[in-house]
């Protein structure tokens, strides 16, 4: 698919349940659960707008969703934001869009009044091109928990200081 022009949205719609699911189905990295609470996230956008802590942003390229990041800040922090999603599909991935979404949303963030960014992922193996990815983009390893997610599957935190 031609990635240009790609647009960009912030305002979830019905449809991009549906999408949202089906881009991170395309990973192949996420269980049924996982996949559950990415939908999850934009019907609780939907319900009850930005009070529910939940922001968005939408890539589209020929009238379709092809990627997107879900982010908030975090409660009872001052400047600090957690980046919960960012995922583009399967088919487009290592063409940048990825790195544009994380450098928008990270704007978006900043302009929210958030100057932290912390993102976690898994330590396993499979997850090795996803911190590559945000190393590559500037995150530093702030934190590793280990087991955190299973025996042997530690929680690696991630944090990029934004302004």
């Amino acid at each position: 698919m031609d990635l240009k022009p790609v647009l960009f949205r912030e305002t979830p719609v019905q449809a991009d349940i549906k999408r949202v699911k089906e881009i991170i189905e395309s990973s192949g990295f996420f269980s049924p659960q996982e996949i559950e609470v990415a939908r999850e996230l934009v019907q609780e956008r939907l319900a009850k707008g930005v009070s529910s802590g939940y922001f968005f942003l939408f890539a589209e390229a020929e009238g379709r969703v092809v990627g997107y990041a879900c982010y908030g800040p975090i409660p009872c922090t001052v400047q600090s934001f957690d980046l919960y999603w960012i995922a583009v599909e399967q088919s487009l991935r290592g063409a940048g869009l990825g790195r544009e979404l994380l450098q928008r949303s990270e704007k978006a963030m900043a302009r929210a009044g958030g100057s932290r960014v912390y993102v976690e992922t898994s330590s396993r193996e499979l997850y090795g091109s996803t911190r590559g990815f945000y190393e590559a983009c500037g995150y530093g390893e702030a934190a590793v928990l280990e087991d955190f997610y299973a025996p042997g599957d530690d929680k690696v935190i991630y944090l990029k200081v934004v302004s």
